[in-house]
Parts: structure tokens; sequence; C-alpha cells
């Protein structure tokens, strides 16, 4: 048996103050005692085959050398003690006593940083009926790529119909700090609720920018850079609604947005109680310096939403479904047949100088397979789409089938097959995901724990394409998230925090919002609206409505 070399600081208790001649006899006997009482592995033991039940059960996941400690509690069952050990062939262990096994931070890094390229193994020691036993080994991989050191997601309840306490959070990765960055109970009249979602930064946040959305009681876009804060109207008369799924240019102050009219649906008898549908749904180019808004896709039978850049700029991907008209009324057609709905994956090019969109083109057809595409992201080094795939529709944080999806790019940017990441999928839904920015780590949510919460889970995405098994958000408690009755929601990485204080958003937000201006179509060449040789339709008579934040 190995002898333990490390123990870790959860076991070392504060030191007394102590005066006088006994402070240094006293500090020794107290040393020592605590030295006697640390856990210690046992010399005498039965090797067994059987696992124990742990939760979170992260082990078998490559994990990142710089991530916080990965806690986790151990079920007793019939045992009285438990002791684990976490060591490397490199060298260096840690000791943890109990069921609740939480590492110190430092002890935790310092092995990893050690383990960087090569695997770190736990053995957990359980002790029943007065004999010891020594369970399989478990491992973990520590790759050599760093993760980014934050994210921030919105914590919501997972209600159909409600949004009070809604908060915005930022998360270090390192470590377990969390901080709200706002939230929407600041303001007490009832009559001042308000819904904020959308929290993106660009590029990561090195440039210090980012922007959220607020609607209703002082609704507007919050934009961010540096500690200066502004509140933008992006609704104009002759756009559908403000600005809604953000897409950062990488290079220039641009935004791609969908703007959507979105509705729900409620079912009796599908366990999937709810469907949110986009009734009607454009882009748009939102230009931060000159404060204008222009058109991208503006035809009615076409529904677009969730845009995304490639990294050099130069293309702008996102998904849309074709209504085929079946009545007058639109939303009651789709109310009931809200599953005929099929998103194709989408790109247009962008000229970077004259700010103009060349003609669409297909990238990815979800519909012919049967199944419809939502949320594409492009990876850091443009080589592949990661987006989700369902039966139908685009809002698949509701869906069951929905699974996470990769496509390889080709210098065309076209791309005919696509490959299911069964390593991250499993039979509830995974939805919302992101790239690190280096392209090894990939954030995405997952229902997979109840079926109802949605949880925060990290890949590995080695340098061949490969995903490797997730490991779950790790936590102080591992009681943390089950404990936790709000699910997170789009998750985002950053690699430094925001610098805006609640205060200064809290007064940003109070004040009136600048309104933006419409300057027409971004198109180099004009499109005819599909719509326009129907007679009346209420597609395109809902572009006239005032949708508003």
């Amino acid at each position: 048996m190995k002898e333990s070399k490390s123990i870790s600081k959860s076991y070392r208790k504060p030191l007394p103050s102590l005066t006088g001649r006994d402070k240094g006899v006293g500090l020794l006997l107290l040393l020592l005692s605590l030295i006697a009482c640390s856990p210690s592995l046992p010399e005498q033991f039965e090797e067994v085959t059987w696992r124990a039940s742990i939760t979170p059960d992260n082990f078998g996941a490559t994990l990142p050398p710089n991530i916080a400690p990965l806690n986790f509690r151990i079920l007793r069952g019939d045992a009285d003690e438990a002791v684990t050990c976490i060591h490397s062939e490199k060298g260096g262990e840690i000791i943890v006593g109990g069921w609740n096994v939480s590492f110190d931070e430092d002890d935790w890094h310092r092995l990893l940083d050690l383990t960087r390229g090569d695997s770190l193994y736990v053995d957990i020691y359980m002790k029943a009926y007065g004999h010891w036993e020594h369970l399989p080994t478990l491992s973990y991989f520590i790759a050599n790529e760093p993760i980014d050191s934050y994210i921030t997601y919105r914590h919501i309840r997972p209600s159909y119909v409600t949004y009070e306490e809604l908060t915005l959070h930022e998360r270090c990765l390192e470590s377990f700090d969390e901080r709200v960055i706002y939230e929407n109970m600041r303001f007490k009249d009832s009559n001042q609720g308000q819904c904020i979602n959308c929290h993106l930064p660009r590029n990561w946040n090195r440039e210090a920018q980012s922007q959220f959305h607020v609607r209703q009681a002082f609704g507007g876009t919050v934009f961010i850079h540096g500690d200066q804060v502004t509140k933008i109207n992006l609704k104009t008369d002759s756009t559908l609604s403000a600005g809604v799924y953000p897409a950062w240019h990488p290079t220039q102050n641009l935004i791609a947005y969908s703007v959507n009219e979105t509705g729900q649906v409620f079912h009796t008898l599908d366990p999937q109680k709810i469907e949110v549908i986009d009734y009607a749904s454009d882009l748009i180019l939102y230009n931060l310096d000159e404060n204008t808004v222009q058109h991208i896709d503006h035809t009615a039978l076409e529904f677009e939403s969730f845009p995304t850049w490639s990294p050099d700029g130069n293309t702008l991907y996102y998904i849309s479904a074709h209504y085929t008209c079946r009545a007058d009324d639109i939303d009651a057609d789709l109310d009931t047949n809200y599953d005929q709905l099929h998103y194709n994956i989408y790109a247009r090019d962008f000229d970077q100088q004259t700010h103009r969109f060349g003609p669409r083109r297909l990238v990815f057809d979800a519909e012919a397979i049967g199944k419809s595409a939502s949320t594409p992201r492009v990876s850091p080094d443009g080589k592949y789409i990661l987006f989700t795939l369902a039966d139908y529709g685009q809002f698949h944080i509701w869906h069951k089938s929905a699974d996470l999806v990769i496509i390889s790019l080709n210098p065309e940017g076209f791309s005919s097959d696509c490959f299911t990441l069964e390593s991250l999928n499993s039979p509830e839904s995974e939805s919302y995901h992101s790239w690190s920015s280096n392209g090894r780590w990939i954030l995405f949510s997952s229902r997979r724990d109840d079926g109802n919460y949605t949880r925060l889970y990290i890949s590995y995405f080695d340098s061949d394409g490969h995903v490797h098994k997730p490991f779950r958000l790790p936590q102080q408690s591992s009681d943390t998230d089950d404990l936790l009755l709000r699910s997170y929601n789009a998750a985002e990485f950053l690699v430094q925090p925001l610098q805006p204080t609640q205060r200064q958003l809290r007064r940003a937000i109070k004040t009136d919002a600048r309104p933006a201006t419409y300057t027409g179509s971004a198109l180099l060449h004009f499109e005819t609206d599909s719509a326009s040789f129907l007679p009346v339709n209420p597609a395109v008579d809902r572009r006239r409505e005032s949708v508003g934040y």
C-alpha cells in the first residue's frame, strides 16, 4: 500500500490563538492530533467487482486541467465507513474520508496540473460488517487544453406561463465562485414584470462586450462594453419585433438577430406538454456604430431563426422552415400542424466591406430525412457546425427527440452528412450548446437527470473531431443540482468576467431606450417575397403589427 503523500485540507481545522510559553507546545500537540485523526487507507481489504452508487457519476470523462473539483457523494448502502484516494501515476494523491467526497481546491488543482495528458485514478474503500473492501478503480483523463475560466447562464423555473425570479449568472469554472449579474425582481411594482433573456458575449467576452434583452417593463436590448451600459429599442415600424436570438459578428460592430412572433401551444395527451412555435420570423442586421437596422431575410412564408457567424465573419448561417399556406388563419393552422415544420440550415455569404449579403444556399437538408435542425453553432476553426436535431420544430428544449449532431463543412461550406454524437446524447432532451474559445470544449444543456430540469454538461472535443464522455458542471456540494428547483438556460463561455455591477445595469435599464433606425435591405440583390402573390394573408399583415420588445 502506498504511503499517503497529501492530506485534503478538508481535514485541516483552524489553529486556535495561543499565547505565552505554552504556544509552541500547544501547536505541536494540535498538529500531532490532526495527523493522527486524518483519514488513511486500510492496510487489509478484499478486492470486489461491484461498483458503489455515486452521484454525480462523472467517471470516465475527460477533464480540463483547470476545472473546479469534481466532488461527489457515495451512497452508503450497508457500509459503515468510506475512504477515497485520488492519485496520479506521475505522483501525488489526496485522501478523503466519508460519504461526501469534497476535495480541497488547491490540492485538486495541483494534482490536475501534474496529471496533464494522463489518467487520474480514484480508489474507493468501504467498510461493512467490520471488513474493508476495495472497489474497482475509477478514472478520469486530464486533457492538456484548458477550458475558458467563466460561463454565464440564466436560472429559470421550468414553468409554462410565469417568468418570475429570472436571474442571469456568472460562474467561475476553476472554482465554485458564482455571482448574479442581473435579476428581474429589482423592480417591485407588480406592473413592472420583466423577462430577461438571450445574454450573449462577443467573442467569448474578449473585447468585454455582451448584450441581453429586457422584455416588457423598461424593455430594450442592453449592450455592455467594459463598464459602460446602454439600452436600445431594436423594434422599428418596418420589422416584426425587436431582436430576439443574437449572433455577434466576430470582427465588426454588427449583430445578426432573428425577429420572432413566438407563441405556446399546450397538449393534454402528449407527455411533451408544451410546444413553442414561431408564427412568423425574419432576420435583421444591427449596426452598433450607426444604430441602424436592416433586413436580411424578409420572406413571409419562410420562418428564419437562430443566426450564427462563421469565425472569419464571411458567412452567416441560420435555420429556416418553409410554411405551406393551408388556411387563412395561419396561427390556428400552425397550432394544429406544428409538427409539419421542419427547419433546414442555410447560409449567406457576407461582404465585410459593403455589409451586403449574397443569395441563400442550403447547407444541411434536415427535412429530407424527416428531421428538423436548430441552434447551429460553428466551431472556432470553422470546420464543423454543431446543432440539435429533432423530429420537428425549432424550440428543442421541450423535445425528447432532440439530440446533438455535428456536420463537417467542406471548402464550399456545404455538408450532406451528419453524425449523431452518441456519447453526448440521452433519451431526454439535449438542447442549447456552445463552443469554448479554443474549440476543445462543448458546453450543453441536458434533461437526462430527471427529465424536468435542465442541467449543464461539458464534453471534450479532440483534434480528430471526436467527442468524449461529458461531465456535469462541478458543484461544491453534490446535492446542489438535485435540490435546485430551477433550470440552467442558454449557457455561454467567457474568458473574463463581466464588468458592470447590478446597480449599473439597473440604472441603465430604467432609462428610456434609444430607438434604432430602419435603413432597408442588407441584401446584395432584391429577392421576391413569396407572400406578395397572395391576396390577403395574415403572414403579411402580421409584419405591420407592433409586436414590441
